[in-house]
């Protein structure tokens, strides 16, 4: 069979997922159980995978499908600890008093606090702290995962301490034991390469997420009024990437992210409270009354206002939950500490299921779930709560939980049976590598544009950077070398790619609805994120393409133009935006006259 069909083949499943669940605007319950059904169909009649092998991978995604809600269960348990103990209420209104403006508080909670999460966490742990949290805060369900998906680039990276670039990269191109002996360094030059690319196009996700805040849930439905925050927006945005950038090429991929968010978090919040470019208090931006919303933005979980027994309680007390949760956190994945070891002691597997070869396992101590249940039980002692209203807690965590349960037993044993292809009798590689197969024979030197998307591909079906970063980091690093260009730029499109994948990826996507309870409406929050997505692939992409062929094509070339192309939208945009919102303002001040 020849390779575009392979990879038109390869690509149903996927299809099968943007028809059903985007197009048709299923919820994920329904439209992933045909994507895993065509998937599996695909394995046993045309990879002719062994039963036993698409048996065994469909196992292992359940058990990976339960380790996720387990994280959902220990992430939505916390929140509602915080609710009940009076502590949620108290985070409030520290963040009103920094900035009572929607735009400001959506950049420090999603995209500097994110990132921290994402650097000491990862594997979707930004989505179960950051997006619950803007729930508290009085976002709409919808737009806190809006939200929580679109920050799910830049630091992903170098989320879970490098582990993208350490396990993902390094044993991705390990495989082919010629091209070095030391594949760690290696993967710290590409981390570094990659942070670069993330800067460029990191710089405007901040204000992605106000514009696209403010024209979906707005009174207005309007972009301007969130790119009229451009200034504060960059200011974060690069109060992140220069340290991230920086601590990438000095230090090495474990704490870009990490350090690049706390250091944000300390120089914004700094900044905000100095009133440092605050809106003006006639210009402060909001959502309307909870009754005006529309009802699909709202989600079963209810933030209540209460007010911890006591009539207050201080913002030190409040905050130290998280605090314990990003402290423990970063305990827990230090290599240099102990506690990481203690914590993979314990590991519950089963091996060679079915004679296939593989392996499902899931180590409780070491899942972010265990660190948030741990949390919500000191915190329980801490601000003294009473044992029945724990018990709502509990039962009302539960029940979130089982809501997202449907959609995850289908999305991740689609991912696994479709990653787990090769070693068929019809003598076909995985179905990833047959899909990156028919892009090489249509991309020739335009590789660089599409290295981008097979990353963003790769995350989008495995859920993970890690993953995707395993699946192909050798295979870009191989087209590198066939077009002539230095691969290691190819492979850091792939990481940048795998990262920004994450924004559309379904079963992320899947985890942050269930959370704040809005299970069924995945698609919708894909359709919103693909816009995201496609401007950073493209963008890198270009910036990548303009890199690799500077040397033999000149400064001036296809990709420098889309670059500066790119640019200058930004510009005119926000440009334009100014003087359109300066002409409003002119209207309205005339007619309360």
């Amino acid at each position: 069979m020849g390779t575009g069909m392979l990879a038109f083949l390869s690509l149903l499943p996927i299809i099968a997922v943007a028809v059903f669940l985007v197009g048709f605007r299923m919820p994920a319950s329904k439209a992933m159980p045909i994507s895993y059904l065509v998937a599996v169909a695909l394995a046993l009649f045309i990879w002719q995978v062994p039963f036993a092998n698409v048996a065994a991978a469909s196992v292992n995604g359940l058990v990976v499908a339960g380790t996720l809600l387990f994280i959902i269960f220990g992430a939505i348990l916390l929140l509602n600890t915080l609710q009940e103990s009076g502590a949620l209420s108290t985070i409030r209104q520290g963040f009103t008093d920094i900035s009572p403006d929607r735009r400001v508080q959506v950049i420090i909670v999603a995209w500097l606090f994110g990132s921290f999460i994402e650097g000491s966490s990862g594997f979707g742990t930004p989505a179960a702290v950051a997006v619950p949290l803007l729930v508290g805060l009085g976002f709409p369900a919808m737009a806190a995962v809006l939200a929580g998906m679109v920050i799910q680039s830049t630091p992903v990276t170098f989320g879970a301490v490098g582990t993208p670039v350490l396990v993902g990269i390094q044993n991705g191109l390990a495989v082919n034991s010629s091209i070095t002996d030391d594949f760690l360094s290696l993967a710290t030059v590409i981390g570094g390469k990659a942070a670069i690319l993330h800067m460029v196009a990191g710089a405007l996700i901040p204000l992605f997420v106000v514009a696209l805040m403010t024209r979906f849930f707005g009174k207005n439905k309007s972009f301007s009024e969130g790119i009229k925050m451009w200034k504060f927006a960059l200011f974060a945005s690069f109060a992140m990437t220069i340290p991230y950038v920086i601590v990438a090429n000095v230090l090495g991929p474990e704490f870009p992210a990490m350090i690049g968010g706390l250091i944000g978090l300390i120089i914004v919040i700094s900044a905000a409270k100095k009133g440092f470019l605050m809106p003006a208090k006639d210009e402060i931006w909001d959502f309307e009354d909870k009754s005006k919303w529309d009802s699909s933005w709202s989600g079963k979980l209810e933030i209540q206002n209460i007010v911890h027994k006591s009539g207050s309680m201080s913002m030190m007390m409040a905050w130290v939950p998280y605090v314990l949760v990003g402290g423990f956190l970063v305990l827990t994945r230090l290599d240099v500490l102990p506690f990481k070891a203690w914590a993979q002691a314990w590991v519950l597997s089963a091996e060679n299921m079915f004679g296939s070869g593989i392996t499902a396992s899931f180590q409780p101590l070491y899942s972010p779930a265990t660190i948030f249940i741990l949390v919500s039980l000191i915190t329980y002692f801490m601000h003294g709560m009473n044992g029945s209203a724990y018990k709502k807690v509990v039962s009302t965590s539960l029940k979130t939980t089982l809501a997202a349960s449907t959609a995850l037993v289908f999305t991740v044993p689609m991912v696994q049976v479709f990653i787990n292809t090769g070693g068929g009798a019809a003598g076909y590689d995985q179905m990833p590598i047959e899909l990156a197969n028919g892009a090489v024979a249509l991309a020739g030197e335009y590789w660089p544009f599409f290295a981008t998307f097979i990353g963003g591909l790769g995350a989008f079906i495995a859920g993970s950077n890690t993953v995707s970063n395993m699946m192909f980091a050798l295979f870009q690093y191989d087209v590198g070398s066939q077009i002539g260009v230095n691969p290691t730029w190819i492979v850091a499109l792939q990481a940048v790619g795998g990262a920004a994948g994450n924004m559309i990826c379904v079963h992320n996507v899947v985890a942050a609805s269930a959370v704040v309870g809005i299970v069924g409406r995945e698609g919708e929050v894909i359709r919103k994120t693909l816009i995201p997505f496609a401007y950073y692939a493209f963008l890198t992409g270009a910036v990548g393409y303009s890199i690799v062929w500077y040397s033999q094509k000149g400064l001036w070339n296809v990709g420098s133009l889309i670059v500066v192309l790119i640019a200058g939208a930004a510009v005119y945009i926000i440009a334009s935006n100014r003087k359109r919102m300066t002409t409003i303002v002119q209207n309205n001040r005339t007619i309360s006259k």
